[in-house]
């Protein structure tokens, strides 16, 4: 059986952003347009259809860290902040964004917090994410004929 860990990181985000992008039941905020993802960043991100990669990477990593809460979320959409002549400091990633799109997932049933731990998937959720991932190895194998013994 295939799963999240089987497959490229990038691949599945951009295929399960696809996906959720195609059902329509994500929309993003209207305040997506103007934001920038941290204190870190100075602009804000150039692709039309970042908050989809965005809420993808965010399910992707509560799969594989869960249960995780949205400060540990921001730090791993951090970076770091030029200060100047100063050093360079770590800064956490908006924990807006994070929040928006934990709440999207809450209301698609992918995603369930638990008191005092974090946000865990669901069996609802795994079941989606190992569906896509399989379907990503599928393409994988199609590409390279030596990952079919992977697959059985």
């Amino acid at each position: 059986m295939v799963t999240v860990y089987d497959v490229p990181p990038d691949r599945l985000i951009n295929e399960v952003a696809k996906v959720l992008k195609e059902e329509g039941k994500i929309t993003p905020p209207e305040w997506s347009k103007w934001v920038t993802t941290g204190v870190h960043k100075e602009r804000g991100p150039e692709q039309e259809d970042w908050w989809y990669v965005r809420v993808a990477s965010v399910l992707r990593k509560i799969y594989v860290y869960g249960p995780i809460g949205t400060s540990r979320l921001a730090a791993h959409y951090g970076g770091k902040e030029d200060r100047g002549s100063k050093r360079y400091k770590a800064r956490k990633g908006s924990r807006a964004i994070i929040r928006h799109a934990l709440q999207q997932l809450e209301s698609l049933g992918f995603v369930e917090q638990r008191e005092k731990e974090g946000r865990v998937i669901t069996p609802k959720g795994r079941s989606f994410m190992d569906n896509i991932a399989k379907r990503v190895m599928d393409e994988l194998v199609k590409e390279r004929k030596d990952l079919e013994k992977y697959v059985k």
